[in-house]
C-alpha cells in the first residue's frame, strides 16, 4: 500500500513546490499550442507594463476615482466619463481592490498619478479581463469542425497587434469586450439565439461602439428567432427577446431612473455618450472614406490655387482652407468639397448596410450572419461620423471569423489587417515602442499569413485575377515604403521649429487681400495633439513664383499622418468592396451553416 501510494504523494509534494510556476497539469484543459499561447501573451503582456502611456491611461484611472469617491448621480456630470453604465459599474469594481492596493489610485484630486502600483494594477486588470476573450476562443475552437485552423484564428486572434497596441500599451479594455462579442456570436453559431441578443445587450451597456452592430444582430434574430422556417411569427420567442434585451437596459439605466431629485440624468448621459458636436474627421483622419475625401479637398484646395493665379474665380471656404489641416476636434470644414453633415454619414452607413441586410434576411445562416456583422461594423467604419482609428478592431476581430473561408477571404483578410493594424501606429511615437511595434506586427503577420494561406491559398486564374494579384501584392510591399517615410520624415523636417506654419496662401485663393488664415500642418508627433492654425492677421499675396507649400524647414509635421492615413484607407476601402462583392455574390448559392 504504501509502496504504491508513495510515489503520488511525492508528485503532488513536488507540485506544490513552485505554485509561482503553473506545471502542465495546471493547465491540462488546454492544449499544448493552447497553453503556449497563454504562457508567451501573459510574459509579452507583463513586459510592456513600464511600456508607453497615453492620455487614456489616465482617464480610466480617474474612472476609477470617480465611480470610487463620486456618489452615482455625479458621475455622468464629470467630463470625462463618456462609456454607458455598465462599464462605469465594472470600473467601481475594479476600484475596490484599487483602494486597498493604493488608496491614492482612487483619489479624484491626484490627476496624473503613475506610480508603479496604478501601472500594475491597471495593466494587471486588462489582461485579467481579457481571459474573456481567451475563453470564448477555446469555445470557438472546441465547437469547430476544423479545429486546426480554428485554432490557428484564435491563436491570432489573442496575440493580435492591435490589441497589444490599443490595450496593452496605449490602455483600453477591447479585449475583454470584444470577448463578450465573441461569447455573443458563439452562441448564435450554436443555435442558442436568445443568450446571443442578452450578450449583445449586455455589450452595447459596456460600449456604445458596438451599436454599429446592432442592425445585423436586429435582422439575424428577427428572421431566425422570432420567425419560424415558414415565416410565421412566433410572438412567445418575440416577447422572450423583447424582455430580456429590455431587462438588461433596465439594469443599466435603472439605477439612475429611479434616482430622487433627478437632475436629468439619463439626459445627461446620452449627452456624454454621444457628443455630435465634434467634427466628422478625427485629430489623425481614421484611415475610411472620409480621409479619402479629405484628402481629395486638400489637392483640389492645391490645384485651385494655380486655377485662381490664373484668372479663373472658384469659390472657396477661408474657414475650410485651415480646418482640414488643424484636425482640432468639433472642426472639420472642407474649402472647395461640400461639407459633410452628421445626417449625411447617417444616411449613408444606413443605406450601405441596408444592402447586406437584405442578403442576411435572405440567407438567414450563422456563416451570412457573420459577414454581414463584418460589413455592418466595416461600413460604419468607412462613413460613420467622428471615427476613431482605434474603432477599426470592430472590423479585424470578427473579419479573422471569416479569414481561411476561401482564397480571396484570407486576401482581404491580408490586406485589411496590414492595413488596419499599420493605421494603428501613430498611437505609439515613442523610439522603444516604435520598434516592438514593427517587430511584433512583422513576426504575427508572418506565421498567422503564412499558416492560413496553406490552408486555403489558391494560385490566380485568369488576367485580371492575376493583375489584381499583383497589384495587392505592391501594395503590401508599399508598407516598407510607408514605414521608412514616416521614421525618416521628422529627421528630414527637424531644422525647423515645429511650431512654424506654412505661407500663407489665403489672400491669392479669396482675392482679397485681407482675412488670411495661414494654413497649419501642426498634429506634431502624437496623433491627438491639437493642432495650431487659427487665423493670423493678413499678409500680402506671393508672387506667382512663390510655393503654396513653402517649408521653412520641416514644419509640415501633418504630413506623415496624412500619408498614412490615406494609404491605409486604400486598402481598407478595397478590402471592404471585396468582401461586399464575396458576400453579395452567393445571391443563389447560400451559404452553408
Amino acid at each position: 500500500m504504501s509502496s504504491t501510494t508513495s510515489p503520488l504523494r511525492v508528485e503532488r509534494r513536488g507540485s506544490s513546490l513552485n505554485p509561482a510556476f503553473p506545471t502542465k497539469s495546471t493547465f491540462r484543459w488546454l492544449s499544448p499550442g493552447e497553453r503556449d499561447a497563454l504562457v508567451l501573451s501573459t510574459f509579452i503582456k507583463v513586459l510592456l507594463f513600464p511600456a508607453y502611456r497615453s492620455t487614456d491611461f489616465e482617464v480610466h484611472r480617474n474612472w476609477l476615482a470617480i465611480t470610487y469617491s463620486l456618489p452615482m448621480s455625479k458621475w455622468y456630470f464629470d467630463v470625462s466619463l463618456d462609456y454607458p453604465p455598465f462599464f462605469a459599474y465594472f470600473e467601481f469594481l475594479l476600484s475596490l481592490p484599487a483602494r486597498i492596493i493604493d488608496r491614492r489610485i482612487v483619489q479624484l484630486s491626484n490627476l496624473n498619478y503613475d506610480s508603479m502600483s496604478v501601472v500594475v494594477y491597471q495593466r494587471s486588470t486588462v489582461i485579467l479581463t481579457e481571459l474573456v476573450l481567451g475563453a470564448a476562443l477555446l469555445r470557438f475552437v472546441r465547437g469547430s469542425v476544423d479545429q486546426s485552423t480554428a485554432r490557428v484564428i484564435a491563436v491570432s486572434l489573442f496575440l493580435h497587434p492591435g490589441f497589444l497596441i490599443v490595450d496593452h500599451i496605449h490602455f483600453q479594455y477591447n479585449g475583454f469586450m470584444f470577448g463578450i462579442l465573441l461569447w455573443s456570436v458563439l452562441m448564435a453559431r450554436e443555435g442558442r439565439h436568445l443568450a446571443s441578443g442578452v450578450l449583445f445587450a449586455i455589450l452595447l451597456n459596456f460600449k456604445h461602439i458596438y451599436v454599429y452592430l446592432a442592425p445585423a444582430y436586429f435582422v439575424y434574430l428577427l428572421r431566425v428567432f422570432c420567425l419560424s422556417s415558414t415565416g410565421a411569427f412566433l410572438p412567445a420567442h418575440f416577447i422572450s427577446l423583447a424582455n430580456s434585451v429590455v431587462a438588461v437596459f433596465v439594469t443599466s439605466f435603472g439605477p439612475f431612473i429611479l434616482m430622487k431629485n433627478d437632475t436629468g440624468h439619463i439626459g445627461q448621459i446620452f449627452r456624454r455618450l454621444f457628443p455630435f458636436t465634434r467634427g466628422l474627421n478625427h485629430a489623425y483622419w481614421a484611415p475610411n472614406f472620409w480621409a479619402l475625401v479629405t484628402a481629395l479637398d486638400r489637392v483640389l484646395l492645391k490645384c485651385t490655387y494655380h486655377v485662381r493665379w490664373k484668372g479663373l474665380k472658384v469659390e472657396l471656404r477661408v474657414e475650410g482652407v485651415v480646418s482640414t489641416s488643424r484636425g482640432l476636434v468639433g472642426d472639420t470644414v472642407f474649402a472647395v468639397l461640400p461639407n459633410i453633415e452628421p445626417v449625411h454619414t447617417f444616411v449613408l452607413t444606413l443605406l450601405c448596410q441596408g444592402v447586406f441586410l437584405a442578403k442576411l434576411w435572405t440567407t438567414p445562416t450563422y456563416k451570412s450572419f457573420l459577414a454581414a456583422l463584418t460589413l455592418c461594423g466595416w461600413s460604419s467604419f468607412m462613413f460613420g461620423w467622428h471615427v476613431h482609428e482605434k474603432a477599426i478592431l470592430l472590423v479585424l476581430v470578427p473579419l479573422s471569423l471569416v479569414a481561411a473561408e476561401s482564397s480571396a477571404h484570407m486576401r482581404t483578410f491580408m490586406i485589411a489587417s496590414v492595413a488596419g493594424i499599420f493605421s494603428l501606429f501613430p498611437l505609439l511615437f515613442t523610439p522603444s515602442e516604435s520598434i516592438a511595434k514593427v517587430l511584433y506586427s512583422l513576426i504575427w503577420g508572418s506565421v498567422v499569413f503564412v499558416l492560413i494561406s496553406k490552408r486555403v491559398y489558391e494560385f490566380p486564374e485568369g488576367l485580371l485575377a492575376a493583375v489584381l494579384d499583383r497589384v495587392e501584392k505592391a501594395y503590401l510591399m508599399g508598407f516598407t515604403l510607408l514605414q521608412l517615410f514616416v521614421s525618416l520624415y521628422p529627421t528630414i523636417g527637424s531644422r525647423s521649429s515645429p511650431r512654424e506654419t506654412l505661407v500663407s496662401v489665403a489672400p491669392q485663393f479669396l482675392g482679397m487681400g485681407s482675412g488670411a488664415c495661414s494654413v497649419p500642418f501642426g498634429i506634431f508627433t502624437q496623433p491627438e495633439l491639437d493642432m495650431l492654425g487659427d487665423c493670423t492677421p493678413p499678409s500680402p499675396p506671393s508672387p506667382p513664383s512663390s510655393s503654396v507649400e513653402t517649408r521653412k524647414g520641416g514644419e509640415m509635421e501633418f504630413l506623415p499622418l496624412m500619408v498614412t492615413s490615406v494609404y491605409c484607407a486604400v486598402g481598407l476601402v478595397w478590402a471592404f468592396l471585396r468582401l461586399s462583392y464575396l458576400y453579395l455574390s452567393h445571391s443563389r448559392k447560400p451559404l452553408v451553416a
